[in-house]
């Protein structure tokens, strides 16, 4: 038997294999839609993955306007931005969020389950989210998953 064959390969940017996937955000609750994309995006559902290299899928999230949440998040869960400056604290809920831009949420969502450092902030760059079912990435021949463990 060859020894070698048993070689760990370490996946980097030059040998990385991506691909495009489509997640359609309407079919389980937030929180879990979004681990499962920030998964997909880390690259952790391949049997190359590295955790020190950017080497997930592009992912383009579909029916954002759709989302679910479980309970009264919509009215209680509050996020907070501030501008910098004395009284810049501004408040808004799930619901005036949703109202203002869908995308926002899913996008926070996952930004918050990625790394905070620079390959968390390349491997966000990689997630195209969408109020509703029409994308421009029609070139990049995406597939559609479905996702499991919800």
């Amino acid at each position: 038997m060859d020894h070698l064959s048993f070689k760990t390969t370490h996946v980097n940017k030059a040998n990385a294999q991506k691909s495009w996937v489509i997640v359609d955000a309407s079919v389980a609750p937030l929180g879990r839609v979004c681990s499962q994309i920030a998964n997909i995006l880390r690259g952790k559902h391949k049997p190359s993955f590295t955790p020190n290299s950017d080497c997930g899928d592009s992912v383009i999230v579909i029916n954002a306007d759709q989302v679910r949440l479980t309970g009264k998040k919509m009215t209680e869960k509050v996020y907070i931005t501030h501008s910098g400056y004395p009284g810049g604290q501004k408040r808004r809920t799930v619901r005036e969020q949703m109202n203002r831009d869908s995308r926002r949420v899913i996008e926070h969502a996952v930004k918050g389950m990625l790394q905070g450092n620079k390959l968390g902030a390349a491997q966000y760059r990689n997630m195209y989210v969408y109020a509703g079912t029409e994308h421009p990435h029609e070139a990049q021949q995406p597939q559609l998953i479905e996702l499991t463990n919800l």
